[in-house]
């Protein structure tokens, strides 16, 4: 069903977007139904001069709705590039269980040929993934730590078990924060 196939694709696009830019699209549509009325008005009093400057104004009006969907069309096409790189990434960074960032981007680029042109893209996808791996991987370590040693200490305060903890592990000094809500939520499933 090829009909309306930019329409449709142009509403799921405005759908999709944030809401500036939806607000931002809507004013010159406002403003170009005044411009109607008012040239309606100018043909019905032949008003030559009110004409030619109201139809002006009604160019202009679709020169600036064609423009504002062009730079959301533009800024769709960037954020769906996004997500699937981000997607491609992530897995590809999953199955080859790569550490090193320069690696990483060469082999994706040698798999991927058509992303050559977005190096410095996947470099930088890359290193957030690769971070965003890494804490989720602190993480479990210490919730698979802390789930025993919470439970060996049941009546210490959620205080005394975080001070108890960092200094058998000081390696997670830096994330006190995480480890704080974890005791605070073992403790009150018991």
């Amino acid at each position: 069903m090829p009909r309306c196939g930019r329409l449709r694709s142009f509403i799921r696009e405005y759908n999709e977007s944030r809401r500036n830019d939806r607000i931002s699209f809507l004013l010159p549509f406002f403003v170009l139904s005044i411009e109607i009325i008012l040239l309606y008005h100018a043909i019905t009093i032949i008003e030559g001069y009110v004409i030619v400057l109201t139809s002006l104004l009604l160019t202009l009006s679709i020169i600036e709705i064609t423009l504002v969907s062009r730079e959301a069309h533009k800024r769709y096409q960037q954020i769906n590039f996004d997500r699937i790189l981000t997607i491609r990434l992530d897995d590809f960074i999953t199955k080859t269980r790569i550490k090193n960032v320069k690696i990483i981007v060469e082999d994706f680029i040698e798999q991927y040929p058509e992303y050559k042109k977005h190096r410095s893209q996947i470099y930088r996808t890359s290193c957030q993934i690769l971070e965003t791996h890494k804490e989720e991987a602190t993480g479990k370590n210490i919730n698979e730590k802390l789930e025993p040693f919470v439970k060996r200490r049941k009546k210490k305060t959620v205080d005394e078990l975080l001070t108890l903890f960092l200094k058998r592990y000081p390696k997670y000094k830096k994330n006190r924060d995480i480890i704080y809500e974890r005791i605070c939520v073992l403790k009150n499933e018991k």
